[in-house]
């Protein structure tokens, strides 16, 4: 054959490429998934067992809740009304959940529980827990016993409550472990060293060596095998606070109701409910100890100012004796009388106004609106003030005299008597007051944890195991791109694809069969063409042997060699069962192993591979001693002999050309199971022989570059390829609309 293969192997595959990347084939898509279900359904298991392991080890968690009303300020208490102003203290529904967040609360709650030291027991890696979770249910309030001889682990049971744990600074947040004695006692350790020894209800405490520092701890509580090791934590406050934000969430239950929801979660029930009751309590009693603080700084400033006032009225009372006995009584008239009581009255106004702005400045600045309201209304009562004090001027001397004094008199009994009334006044407040925010609903022991939610997981990890499957498939096939239409094997090889071979699951058992049984004996013949005559691949097969007889007709040699570009696409599976249906229509039929590296048609024949094609060429064996009759009267067997050094140059030794030439005038039709073409040269050597050469595709294996350097590397060696035997096509193969050809080539014979 001439040898300018190149034209005729390198057609535009890119163009048929292209042809078809654009087409969405719902058929060809649902082909795949069904090719790769089973590759799904192992990928699917395998994140539903980690889901279902999730579950598992996950430790639950509930949630307590509970509800607090933020009230409006109600109306002042009667006698109260000039209050007012002091005891106001409306804030914003916002303003009060930071309120709630805030380390002044959290803080406290951190204390009070000491939620800043984590105490827990050490259990096994991972599952640990799990296991000691179902221990604990089994011996109800009994100790387990330790699995593995690992005593130094907790295995369910143990319990242990530390109220106090002080470390210096730099060993926050680091682990510390308890190891459990006899007798209720027990050693502290760090990093392997011996901190302290001590006794459960006792206070104990040790020095570092090479510090000063100190560690203290006591332990009320300890439940426990000697031995155990528990883990303890001084947690540092940022630490504590994080931890205790991240496990509350406060929201107002509908817009302007004033209702908050507070939950919290923890691992622990009853650690939910103590951390939410903890919190609305503390907050609850912060919330009127702010409002009873506003009432005590205005009774501190009215006691501060008070002395004063009774010195200043003591001071005019006196005065105002002084001149009364040294000038006798002085008769004031009716019009005088109306101005001093007018001047009493603004002066007293006059300095109230000014002792409130006094008592504003503590909290506000100049700026602030009440000051300057305040400021404006000074300013013009001390103007009518200046205006009486022109008309006083007018007056007589000693009118004059006895006026002012008479003034400073009632203005300094009328503010002491005010402050007098406001201070007992706010004392009755101080005592009344309530705050407003009232504990609706107290948290209750959950039954139930929320979390892991299990069947949400698994359900999760299920769809999620499907996607991920599925995604496997198409990658693989993507990155696989191995060819799976046969009439893109032709328009690429420009060659006929013969037959096409559908997957065989009788097949498939018997190459189970084939692999189980032990390497020295020799197994049962696995021919399916005897065994199984009705299989779609058979039948395919019957197809082939239709072509080849037209093939035939013009044929040098009665030889057909049978390769294909790589190993394990089901070359000798084709040789020994196309051999088996050409003996079925009473032809004679010699089959040869090839093969001699790697062959195991011996394995289906039902035979070893000793005393085969290798010895023969080496002349080591008569030829009547290498053929093997088999389980069918026409079908005879070479197997490939003892493994050759040099199999190579066997082939291209002249007795094997001359053996070939000699055995095939017994036959009508000889055929040879070659070595893959790409892997070896002896395919090249063999094919030259043979008067036709079939090269086995396997369906989704090749890629288009292997199938062209296959044909390329046939022809270049003058090997006459005639067809392509396209195998193991899918039971999906009408996805990609090729599906008729196991028809058209196993019935066209109208068989």
């Amino acid at each position: 054959m001439p040898n300018n293969s190149d034209s005729q192997v390198k057609p535009s595959f890119d163009y048929l490429r292209n042809e078809h990347e654009d087409e969405i084939n719902l058929g060809e898509l649902f082909g795949i998934l069904l090719e790769g279900k089973w590759l799904i359904l192992v990928i699917a298991l395998c994140v539903l067992v980690l889901g279902v392991a999730k579950v598992l080890i996950d430790l639950p968690v509930y949630q307590a809740d509970g509800l607090l009303q933020i009230k409006e300020n109600s109306k002042p208490m009667p006698g109260l009304e000039s209050l007012t102003g002091f005891l106001d203290n409306d804030t914003p529904v916002m303003a009060e959940i930071e309120l709630l967040k805030s380390r002044m609360i959290l803080g406290k709650v951190i204390e009070n529980l000491h939620l800043n030291i984590d105490a827990y027991p050490s259990y096994f890696p991972l599952v640990g827990r799990v296991i000691a979770r179902y221990l604990a249910n089994q011996n109800e309030n009994a100790l387990a016993s330790p699995l593995f001889d690992l005593s130094h682990y907790a295995w369910g049971g143990e319990v242990i409550q530390v109220d106090t744990f002080t470390v210096p600074a730099y060993l926050e947040d680091e682990i510390f472990i308890l190891q459990t004695g006899e007798a209720g006692t027990f050693k502290l350790l760090h990093d392997d060293q011996l901190i302290l020894d001590g006794e459960v209800g006792k206070p104990a405490s040790g020095t570092l060596k090479g510090h000063e520092q100190h560690v203290s701890i006591f332990i009320p509580i300890l439940k426990s095998r000697p031995g155990t090791h528990f883990i303890v934590k001084r947690v540092s406050q940022n630490q504590a606070l994080k931890n205790l934000r991240e496990s509350i969430t406060i929201a107002e239950k509908g817009k302007g109701t004033g209702i908050l929801s507070l939950t919290v979660e923890s691992f622990s029930p009853q650690a939910a409910v103590q951390i939410l009751n903890e919190i609305a309590n503390i907050y609850l009693q912060q919330n009127v100890e702010e409002k009873s603080a506003e009432s005590q700084k205005t009774l501190a400033f009215l006691e501060q100012q008070l002395p004063a006032i009774k010195e200043q009225l003591d001071t005019a009372t006196n005065a105002l004796n002084e001149f009364r006995t040294r000038k006798g009584s002085v008769d004031l008239d009716i019009e005088t009388s109306n101005m001093l009581g007018s001047t009493v009255t603004l002066k007293t106004e006059t300095t109230l106004l000014q002792q409130k702005r006094d008592e504003l400045r503590q909290r506000f600045t100049e700026s602030h609106p009440q000051i300057i309201a305040i400021d404006k209304q000074i300013t013009r009562l001390q103007g009518q003030m200046n205006a009486f004090d022109r008309q006083i001027g007018s007056l007589p001397e000693t009118q004059q005299i006895i006026l002012r004094l008479s003034r400073d008199v009632q203005v300094n009994t009328e503010l002491y008597t005010t402050m007098l009334n406001s201070m007992q006044t706010l004392r009755v407040a101080k005592a009344g007051t309530i705050g407003n925010v009232r504990i609706v609903d107290y948290a209750v022991l959950p039954t139930e944890p929320i979390k892991p939610k299990k069947i949400m997981i698994m359900a999760i990890a299920l769809i999620l195991g499907l996607v991920l499957g599925i995604i496997t498939v198409f990658v693989r096939r993507m990155l696989h791109q191995g060819i799976e239409d046969p009439d893109l094997i032709e328009k690429l090889l420009n060659t006929p694809v013969y037959a096409t071979v559908p997957h065989s699951r009788d097949q498939q058992e018997n190459s189970k069969r084939l692999n189980t049984k032990h390497p020295s004996s020799y197994p049962q013949p696995a021919i399916l063409a005897l065994t199984h005559k009705e299989d779609l691949a058979i039948e395919s097969l019957r197809s082939l042997r239709t072509t080849l007889h037209f093939a035939f007709l013009e044929a040098k040699n009665n030889i057909i060699m049978i390769t294909g570009p790589s190993p394990a696409i089901g070359k000798s599976f084709i040789s020994v069962n196309l051999a088996a249906v050409m003996a079925e229509a009473g032809k004679k039929i010699l089959l040869i192993d090839g093969d001699m590296r790697k062959g195991s048609a011996h394995q289906m024949i039902g035979t070893s591979r000793e005393n085969g094609l290798s010895e023969l060429i080496m002349g080591a064996i008569e030829m009547e001693a290498a053929i093997l009759k088999t389980v069918h009267p026409n079908l005879d067997f070479i197997p490939a002999g003892a493994v050759p050094p040099n199999p190579s140059e066997l082939l291209l030794h002249e007795r094997f050309d001359l053996l070939l030439k000699n055995i095939s005038q017994h036959y009508d039709l000889v055929i040879i199971d070659s070595p893959p073409v790409l892997a070896v040269t002896d395919a090249a050597i063999i094919g030259r022989l043979a008067s036709a050469t079939l090269m086995v595709v396997k369906a989704g294996q090749h890629p288009a570059r292997e199938l062209e350097q296959s044909a390329k590397r046939l022809l270049q060696a003058g090997v006459n390829l005639k067809g392509i035997v396209f195998n193991d096509l899918p039971e999906s193969s009408s996805r990609a609309g090729y599906g008729n050809y196991v028809y058209q080539y196993a019935y066209k014979s109208g068989k």
